[in-house]
């Protein structure tokens, strides 16, 4: 048993333990910057379980010794429970539902007397669990439609039941997962779709009130319908194989669009997008016609893509003017920069550029932040930590921050590639997805360049659910490493 442990912390990761005690350490130094006032008097303040800084400090304390816990759990039991974790937790994230209380319009908080738990940050350790279990099956294959399937229900389960809890942000995540299914062999179109769909989006919503100069057609419904023709091109050149196929779709596309816009210039107005779907449905016939005499099944998937894009682009169009409620709409039109709301839904983004900016090259030190201590920026301790790094720490603290997390990502992204099996590769990547999303998202919020949507920035933000839901996630993970060379 002794040589066993000896053998154990011999070989676990101690180069990310030792940053993940940096970002948790500069997070709790965060959190005393956003939640101190003028008031407190002394150090012991801080640790005083009233106060947030204090109940930070317990859940630090608490997912530290969970971590050291879970150093004694061989990789066979991590693998063996994958299938019970997830689902007691997703039962558990079911019953949230029904028993917890309305907190800002969501009830994924179950309130243990002045503590609260959100179990939605643990559904990502068993969907982890669970996803990386199955993959590792003998003969699992992404290119099997009914593996693929299974895939996609593990992770959209949690993603459902999240929602129900009206947590939407935290359902995002999810997607995420969609980058380890890529990795294990997921083809590359689903990706794609994925990307398109919020391209048509950005797009369509964005331009949907600018129109030519002079004709009655709006910009952003052409260059959706241009862009579904351009990546229908390009699926058939690459992914199907057909150039021939191809170059007769951009040519035909092209002669019609340029001279269909000349017409409606010079000769007489008419809305031209008539034509661009008249031009859509030859590209389906065609595409048809070519999968039937050159046995071609690829084609018939790009002809659906043409279909699901056109139907997609629609329903978004609708949804946005018919189904959003008017404070959803005005978060989007203020990030795509439509409508500029400083006093409303763009207030928190708009304080958080202030207290970043008046930070400066050096900050203002530590504590000395004006903007945090007189409570202008919203969720300043949670959502929005990075803004108290930015205004007490400067570019410079900001940059360091970064620096670490950037190095901490890129090391869990190498503790993933040496894996020598599929269970463990998949929950690294797992895990670096997971990551990074709230990486990039939380960091993009605070800039003004991704959707404010509730993401918690990991090891920084307040929240002990959150923290010791990350120390889960990471510490499982490196005791799956340590046994990486272990005959199971």
């Amino acid at each position: 048993m002794e040589r066993e442990k000896d053998n154990i912390l011999r070989s676990l990761d101690w180069t990310t333990i030792v940053l993940y005690l940096m970002l948790g350490t500069m997070g709790w130094l965060a959190i005393c910057g956003a939640s101190y006032s003028y008031i407190e008097t002394n150090i012991w303040e801080f640790f005083a379980l009233s106060e947030r800084t204090g109940k930070q400090a317990m859940w630090i304390g608490i997912s530290i010794i969970a971590g050291m816990v879970l150093m004694f759990i061989d990789k066979r039991s991590y693998e063996f429970s994958s299938r019970f974790v997830y689902a007691a937790l997703i039962l558990l994230g079911i019953l949230t539902i029904f028993i917890s209380k309305d907190i800002k319009g969501s009830r994924s908080w179950i309130t243990i007397g002045s503590f609260g738990i959100q179990p939605a940050e643990f559904m990502k350790f068993g969907t982890t669990l669970a996803l990386a279990s199955i993959m590792n099956k003998y003969g699992f294959s992404l290119k099997n439609r009914s593996d693929f399937l299974k895939c996609l229900a593990i992770t959209m389960l949690p993603l459902i039941v999240i929602i129900c809890q009206k947590e939407t942000g935290s359902a995002l995540v999810y997607l995420s997962f969609f980058i380890v299914l890529y990795r294990e062999g997921m083809t590359g179109m689903v990706l794609l779709t994925a990307i398109s769909a919020v391209v048509y989006f950005v797009v369509g919503i964005g331009y949907e009130n600018v129109f030519f100069d002079e004709l009655p057609v709006s910009v952003g419904h052409y260059a959706v319908i241009a862009l579904i023709q351009i990546f229908a091109i390009g699926m058939t050149a690459f992914w199907c194989k057909e150039i021939k196929t191809a170059l007769v779709l951009l040519g035909i596309n092209v002669t019609v669009s340029l001279i269909t816009y000349w017409i409606a210039i010079y000769l007489f107005s008419f809305n031209i997008l008539y034509v661009q779907y008249l031009l859509l449905l030859f590209d389906i016939i065609y595409l048809l016609v070519r999968a039937r005499i050159d046995k071609q099944k690829m084609l018939v998937w790009t002809t659906l893509f043409i279909v699901v894009s056109t139907m997609f682009f629609h329903s978004c169009n609708y949804v946005f003017n018919n189904v959003m409620k008017p404070h959803q709409k005005v978060r989007i039109e203020v990030l795509l920069g439509l409508k500029e709301d400083l006093a409303g839904a763009g207030y928190n983004v708009h304080q958080s550029k202030i207290a970043i900016g008046s930070g400066g090259f050096f900050g203002k030190g530590f504590l000395n932040g004006t903007q945090t201590k007189l409570k202008y920026v919203p969720e300043q301790d949670t959502d929005f930590i990075f803004c108290t790094i930015g205004e007490e720490q400067g570019f410079v603290g900001s940059t360091f921050v970064l620096v670490v997390f950037i190095i901490f990502v890129l090391r869990l992204l190498m503790l993933a590639e040496r894996q020598n099996d599929t269970f463990g590769r998949v929950y690294g990547y797992s895990l670096v997805s997971i990551f990074f999303f709230h990486f990039f998202i939380n960091i993009g919020m605070v800039l003004g360049i991704t959707p404010v949507i509730g993401i918690p920035l990991p090891f920084f933000s307040y929240g002990g659910s959150s923290f010791l839901g990350f120390s889960i996630l990471l510490f499982s993970f490196l005791r799956i490493d340590a046994d990486r060379d272990r005959r199971l």
